[in-house]
């Protein structure tokens, strides 16, 4: 396993975590913890994207971090 599969499949991971959480009540999709977790593994997914030279990945990932830093800026007002 290369350094851009370990990136990468952590990143999608943590996505994947939060989504899972969320889904089943474990914790809200307005906490701080939530958006922690998708910040996380949205950079991780982008960075692995980067290292990959995907760009569609690249912008699904750059967007999917700024929202997770947005939601996570409005819950620390």
């Amino acid at each position: 396993m290369t350094q851009t599969d370990i990136v990468s499949s952590i990143g999608v991971a943590l996505i994947l975590l939060a989504f899972a959480l969320s889904t089943f009540k474990q914790i809200s999709s307005e906490s701080r913890i939530y958006f922690v977790i998708n910040l996380l593994g949205g950079a991780m997914a982008c960075w692995g994207s980067i290292l990959l030279k995907s760009i569609p990945f690249t912008v699904l990932e750059i967007i999917w971090t700024i929202v997770a830093l947005v939601g996570l800026l409005r819950t620390m007002k």
